[in-house]
């Protein structure tokens, strides 16, 4: 298969969509602000039209509307789905008045990496591949609104609704940041819990006495949650702690979160289980402990066929003069693992090579667009 008109192409594209790239995160896209969502998603729905491409919207009252956008929608066959989200972390405004800047190979700024490095990589791809005429089967690029709060908005409407448009895909690409050499086969699951801690107020001169500090109890459980510290499985970060009201009164009240990640549904089942222990455990006399799930991300658990599609992709990769990749396993969450769970064949990270996601320095490198989307090209290709 000839994969080099394509390649050229999207090499002569690219400085096009380096602007793309730059406008779409001009349009900064906080999960919680769906004003700001929406109209990050227009720019990609506008782009689309100009195109000709279908485009379709699951309309959603809190969260910002997800995008199915289909090139060759009227093609009889399996469609090739690729996907990113389009919210990101930071309120509007934190990266100043310009917050995209380019400074040599690097573009800094809020999604440049996470994750609409990966998305204008798509479009890339997709374009060079019809103007080599490419019809070979349609090609999905879904655009996830609140990936980054575990489509907790929509109460995972969008996701369900990304999983069921690409129900039948031959394959599903998620456009996160790449790692240099490697594709993400496996990612942990996130639960987080609330620990609501009552206690008794009184006199600090008395604490010895009469009062039951809660903050004394958050933190006989902190220590037993901070246990978890397996990099391979199970790992709790207990990432806000809230209670007290002055050093003088024996604290009352006081709340934690606690962001947990596990690899696989056993271990799942059993911090279940040690967590309601801890909730349940006294060590402070006269303290309750009430417990609340906050969010749930299932994980990307060792599948066979996404093995199969890396072994598959990567012989397309050698034969047009690429690195294959190979397999990893990542510790945050994504929408990949839903899509595993639902059981289309999945591989995650082939976006663009960043760092600093998560921050205000967050950056990618500019030549990863042309390699994302030369993966991308040559997936369509060869499946």
């Amino acid at each position: 298969m000839n994969y080099q008109p394509v390649f050229s192409q999207i090499e002569a594209l690219s400085p096009q969509y380096l602007t793309v790239w730059k406008e779409c995160c001009e349009h900064e896209s906080p999960s919680i602000d769906k004003a700001a969502v929406d109209a990050c998603g227009q720019y990609f729905i506008d782009f689309a039209k100009v195109h000709g491409w279908q485009v379709d919207v699951l309309p959603q009252p809190v969260s910002g509307d997800a995008i199915c956008i289909t090139m060759n929608a009227d093609v009889n066959e399996r469609p090739l789905a690729l996907s990113g989200h389009i919210d990101t972390v930071h309120p509007v405004g934190l990266f100043g008045d310009t917050p995209v800047r380019i400074e040599g190979d690097t573009i800094y700024g809020p999604g440049v990496d996470d994750c609409k490095g990966g998305i204008v990589a798509a479009l890339l791809a997709m374009d060079a591949l019809e103007k080599c005429g490419y019809k070979k089967r349609p090609i999905q690029l879904l655009l996830q609104t609140d990936e980054e709060v575990g489509s907790k908005l929509s109460k995972k409407a969008t996701i369900n609704w990304m999983c069921e448009k690409a129900k039948d895909a031959v394959a599903f690409l998620n456009l996160e940041g790449a790692t240099p050499g490697q594709a993400c086969l496996q990612r942990k699951g996130i639960i987080t819990y609330r620990l609501i801690i009552t206690g008794k107020e009184a006199h600090a001169s008395r604490c010895a006495t009469e009062g039951a500090s809660a903050i004394l109890e958050a933190a006989h459980k902190i220590i037993a949650l901070e246990k978890l510290r397996d990099p391979e499985g199970l790992t709790c970060n207990c990432g806000t702690i809230e209670g007290g009201t002055a050093a003088n009164t024996v604290p009352g009240s006081c709340e934690i979160l606690a962001n947990i990640r596990f690899a696989t549904q056993d271990q799942l089942e059993w911090v279940k289980g040690y967590v309601k222990s801890i909730a349940e455990t006294v060590h402070v006399p006269g303290c309750t402990c009430e417990l609340k799930q906050e969010s749930f991300r299932v994980a990307m658990e060792h599948e066979e066929r996404n093995v199969q599609l890396l072994a598959q992709l990567n012989e397309a990769f050698v034969a047009c003069g690429m690195d294959a990749l190979a397999p990893h396993k990542g510790t945050g969450g994504s929408d990949a693992a839903d899509v595993t769970v639902y059981g289309i064949p999945c591989i995650d990270n082939l976006g663009v090579v960043g760092a600093g996601i998560h921050s205000i320095h967050e950056s990618a490198q500019i030549p990863s667009l042309v390699q994302s989307a030369k993966w991308l090209a040559a997936a369509a290709l060869a499946l």
